[in-house]
C-alpha cells in the first residue's frame, strides 16, 4: 500500500502554473490520508476563487494516482488565511519577476494602423499554442486594444498576493490587456504617455505569466511612446513587422525599419497581410491591394519574409465574434513554421534574469 511519504513525494512534481513552484514547497498540501488504497488530499489555495483551481486539483489527483498501490484519489480544496498569504508573500518579495520564466519575447509591429497586426498576433499565438508551446500575448496597444475581443475573453483580471494573473483563452493562450481591466470593452482609456509607458512595464513585471515559450507583444501602430517603451524597457529578442501590399503601407513600414535599426533592435521577419483574395467559386487569386511590396522591405531590413497571408471574410467573422482560435488556414500554419525557424525556442529564463541581461 502506498505511504503518505510516497504520495507527498509524488506531489512535489505538481507545480503551481503561475507561481512556478511545487504545491508542496508552497505549503498548499495540508493533509494526506491513505486508507485501503484510497487517498484523500486537502489542498489550500492561495485565494478561494483561484481561477486555476481545477487545473491544480486535476494534476494533483493524477500525480497521486500514479503512485503504485493507489486505487483512488479525492482532492478537497480550502484556502489560505490572510496571515498565511502574507508569510508566503514575504518569502518571495519580488514576486512576478522572480517567478516568471519566459523563453522568447517578440514584439509584433506595424508602421500604420489597419494592416491586421493584432489579428496576425492572435493567430500566430494560436498556431504556436497548437504545436504544444506555451504562449502569452501582452497587449501593449493600451488605448486601442482589440486582442480580448478576438479571443472572446473578458475581465476582471484576478489579483493574487504576487501580482496579476493573465486571462486564459479557450486554447490556453495567456493574455493581459487594458480591455480586461475596464468595466465595458468600449470604455475609453484616455491616458497620457507616461501612464501608458508605466502600464506597459507593469504588464511585464507585475503579471504572473508563469512559464512561457513565447511572449508576443502586440504594439500600437507607428512610433509612439508605447512602442519606444517596449523597445527600450522590455528585454525583447526582436520584432516582427507586419505590412500589406499597398504602397503607402510599405513606405510607412520602411520608416519603422529605420527606427528599429536605429534602436539596434533585431528585425526577425516580415509578414505581408492581406496579400491576396481567393475566389471561393473559381479558386482564382486576386491581388486586391496590388502586387507584393515585400521585396523592398526585406531588402532594407535584411530580414526574411515569414509569410504572405490572404484576405478571408471568414476570419473577420470569427474575430468579431471572439472565436479567432477556431480559424484554420495553411498560410498561418506555414507562418508558425517560418516563425519558429527564425525565432527558435530556448529554455525559458526568469524575468529577473532577462532584465539583468538586457541592462
Amino acid at each position: 500500500m502506498a505511504s503518505i511519504e510516497e504520495i507527498k513525494q509524488a506531489l512535489t512534481q505538481v507545480m503551481d502554473p503561475e507561481l512556478g513552484k511545487s504545491i508542496v514547497e508552497l505549503g498548499m498540501v495540508r493533509d494526506i490520508q491513505v486508507s485501503d488504497g484510497q487517498v484523500k488530499i486537502l489542498l489550500a489555495l492561495t485565494i478561494a476563487g483561484c481561477p486555476l483551481k481545477d487545473q491544480i486539483s486535476s494534476e494533483t489527483q493524477a500525480a497521486a494516482a500514479a503512485v503504485p498501490g493507489v486505487g483512488g484519489v479525492t482532492v478537497e480544496l480550502t484556502s489560505m488565511s490572510a496571515d498565511e498569504r502574507k508569510k508566503l508573500h514575504s518569502r518571495a518579495p519580488a514576486p512576478a519577476m522572480n517567478l516568471n520564466q519566459v523563453g522568447r519575447m517578440v514584439a509584433i509591429l506595424s508602421g500604420k494602423g489597419g494592416v491586421g497586426k493584432s489579428s496576425v498576433t492572435s493567430l500566430l499565438a494560436t498556431a504556436l499554442q497548437r504545436q504544444g508551446l506555451m504562449v502569452g500575448v501582452l497587449d501593449a496597444d493600451i488605448t486601442g486594444p482589440s486582442i480580448p475581443r478576438m479571443f472572446g475573453i473578458s475581465g476582471p483580471v484576478p489579483s493574487v498576493p504576487f501580482g496579476m494573473l493573465p486571462i486564459r483563452t479557450a486554447s490556453g493562450v495567456r493574455v493581459i490587456s487594458t480591455n480586461l481591466m475596464v468595466p465595458e470593452e468600449d470604455t475609453a482609456v484616455v491616458w497620457r504617455g507616461p501612464i501608458v509607458s508605466t502600464t506597459i512595464k507593469q504588464f511585464w513585471t507585475d503579471v504572473l505569466w508563469g512559464r512561457l515559450d513565447y511572449l508576443l507583444v502586440d504594439l500600437p501602430p507607428g512610433t509612439s511612446d508605447a512602442t519606444l517603451t517596449v523597445m527600450e524597457a522590455l528585454p525583447l529578442d526582436g520584432v516582427v513587422l507586419v505590412t500589406m501590399p499597398q504602397g503607402l503601407s510599405s513606405m510607412v513600414v520602411r520608416k519603422t525599419v529605420h527606427m528599429s535599426q536605429g534602436l539596434k533592435m533585431p528585425i526577425l521577419g516580415i509578414v505581408e497581410n492581406m496579400s491576396y483574395f481567393v475566389s471561393p467559386e473559381t479558386g482564382t487569386q486576386f491581388e486586391i491591394f496590388g502586387p507584393s511590396q515585400t521585396d523592398k522591405v526585406t531588402d532594407i531590413s535584411n530580414a526574411p519574409l515569414l509569410g504572405r497571408l490572404p484576405i478571408d471574410p471568414h476570419l473577420t467573422e470569427l474575430a468579431d465574434t471572439g472565436q479567432i482560435e477556431q480559424y484554420e488556414h495553411p498560410a498561418y500554419e506555414a507562418l508558425a513554421e517560418a516563425f519558429l525557424e527564425a525565432v527558435p525556442a530556448v529554455a525559458p529564463r526568469s524575468v529577473a534574469a532577462r532584465m539583468i541581461h538586457r541592462s
